[in-house]
């Protein structure tokens, strides 16, 4: 099952790349914080790769569930927030979002680890970190809220944007990068839980696929409308 995970890092790279061009020209924060989450995945996917070639490191395992596993769909929810909310929320709710990187950084890179678990095929937090500890719920503190977010403001766009022809590919867009979303969320979740490790490495290369279709939709230029 290496390969999935490899492939989400080399899509994200490129997902990535393209969203750090589209950021700066002029300057789009939504971008800019979607180049990061992207940036994000790939070295969580990568650090999966890792470990699924040989045992887990606890570096590793750390990279993996801080970027993965808790930050990247805050950073995903923080772009589509840009989009929405005036430019003053969005960007007190950044301050609050580093705040809480920070905090969560801190919280994983010093949690104690049961390092006899980083021998299974994908660790759990709650073996690895143990039940109930900070570190092995920050991401249900984390990115199961940010998700609802993102997904709320995808159909809000989505709903705004139904009847205007011109923003037919937007609109599809905007809900393919939500779709994106839920494929992970919905791979990472039954494969954890019943430990199916090839569906939660095809979710992460299936999701982020499907998030950067809906990133190039979203900002294709509409096709010139055909003179009679």
């Amino acid at each position: 099952m290496w390969i999935f995970p490899l492939l989400a890092a080399l899509i994200s790279l490129v997902f990535a790349a393209a969203l750090v061009r589209a950021a700066f020209r002029p300057w789009r924060p939504a971008q800019a914080m979607w180049a990061i989450a992207l940036l994000m995945y790939a070295v969580s996917s990568f650090a999966m790769f890792l470990g699924s070639l040989t045992n887990w490191t606890p570096a590793e395992f750390r990279l993996y569930w801080l970027l993965g596993a808790t930050l990247t769909v805050p950073f995903l929810a923080q772009g589509e927030i840009y989009l929405l909310a005036p430019r003053t929320v969005a960007n007190v709710l950044l301050v609050v979002l580093v705040f809480g990187t920070a905090f969560a950084t801190a919280k994983i890179s010093s949690a104690t680890m049961q390092l006899a678990y980083l021998h299974d095929e994908l660790p759990l937090g709650k073996d690895v970190f143990g039940a109930g500890s900070a570190a092995q719920r920050l991401p249900q503190l984390y990115a199961i809220p940010a998700y609802f977010v993102l997904l709320a403001g995808a159909g809000w766009s989505a709903w705004r944007m139904r009847r205007r022809a011109e923003l037919r590919d937007r609109m599809l867009g905007t809900l393919g990068i939500a779709l994106g979303a839920t494929v992970v969320a919905v791979g990472s979740g039954i494969g954890a839980a019943f430990g199916h490790v090839w569906l939660f490495s095809v979710g992460l290369a299936a999701g982020v696929a499907v998030m950067f279709w809906g990133f190039l939709r979203a900002t294709s230029r509409p096709a010139p409308v055909a003179a009679s």
